[in-house]
């Protein structure tokens, strides 16, 4: 793995968290249609007008366009280095782990580029479908999923070490985050911020007996509240460097949402909410990471 590499994967990853946080905006902002039906150009043109929300939509599409750049990039160097002279030879560690990743030989980069390739170009296409079908929530909340998942594997591509399948516990933990921030843009798409008022509960009752939105908003915030203890539990007991940051990501996250709702939703912390939970996940695949290894050095 070349310190290059490793820098622009991290280029990547840290581009990537900018345009999530750029797509929440987009969203927040009622600017979705900023740039029309019109895509890969905005209202038909390269360089539209600019009110503001074409302004928003239209850097979240520049911002697009240079991830993809650099997705590729690292793909095409990945292929570069491991086709080098003398690449195609250099055995795999001996330790009977399966691997995402390898730090064997300093010129084997991570084949997961490959994978942050794919991604992306399942990610474009449902950028694309989103626009032309007007943000149907479906296509929506499968665009922020790709996302998540192509963050996460430049994440493990730029950790150049060798990344063993991870330990129950924490595939688990990934799992619900994952679906705790699907669930988090589902209750914003449909509507549902707005219906639950009052933190922690639900309109003041543990189990809400209104509507489905209620239902979507609650299963969230439930699913938020078993993350948080989750992670604690995970933190005491494993103690990977970076699981009491996650913590306090966690509970700055949690704080920023009961603010939120009981602020009737202003736009600056649904934002800031977007960018806390996409750090949380930054920073928890970072922290399964090194606790896998630790596990696998034992």
């Amino acid at each position: 793995m070349t310190r290059r590499f490793t820098r622009l994967a991290w280029t990547a990853a840290t581009c990537t968290y900018l345009l999530i946080v750029l797509g929440a905006v987009v969203r927040i902002t009622g600017s979705g249609l900023g740039c029309g039906e019109h895509w890969p150009l905005c209202n038909g043109r390269v360089l539209p007008p600019l009110d503001l929300p074409t302004l928003i939509e239209y850097a979240h599409r520049l911002v697009a366009v240079l991830v993809s750049v650099l997705v590729a990039w690292l793909a095409a160097y990945a292929w570069w280095l491991r086709r080098g002279p003398g690449q195609a030879t250099t055995p795999p560690p001996a330790t009977g782990a399966v691997y995402l990743g390898t730090a064997a030989a300093a010129t084997r980069p991570s084949r997961l580029a490959y994978g942050a390739l794919a991604l992306l170009m399942v990610q474009v296409a449902l950028g694309a479908v989103t626009v032309k079908l007007r943000l149907p929530p479906w296509t929506v909340i499968l665009h922020l999923g790709t996302a998540m998942l192509l963050l996460a594997t430049l994440l493990v591509a730029a950790a150049g070490q060798p990344i063993a399948v991870p330990t129950p516990a924490g595939a688990a933990l990934l799992l619900l985050c994952l679906v705790t921030v699907l669930f988090g843009g589902l209750t914003a798409n449909l509507g549902a911020a707005s219906a639950c008022l009052g933190f922690p509960l639900c309109n003041g009752q543990v189990a809400p007996a209104g509507n489905v939105l209620q239902h979507i908003h609650w299963t969230h915030r439930l699913l938020a509240y078993a993350l948080v203890a989750s992670t604690a539990w995970w933190a005491v007991h494993t103690r990977p460097r970076g699981a009491w940051l996650l913590v306090a990501l966690l509970g700055l996250q949690l704080g920023v949402g009961g603010v939120m709702v009981l602020l009737a939703l202003p736009r600056p912390l649904e934002a800031a909410h977007v960018a806390a939970g996409t750090a949380v996940w930054a920073v928890l695949v970072q922290a399964v990471i090194r606790s896998t290894l630790s596990a696998r050095a034992k």
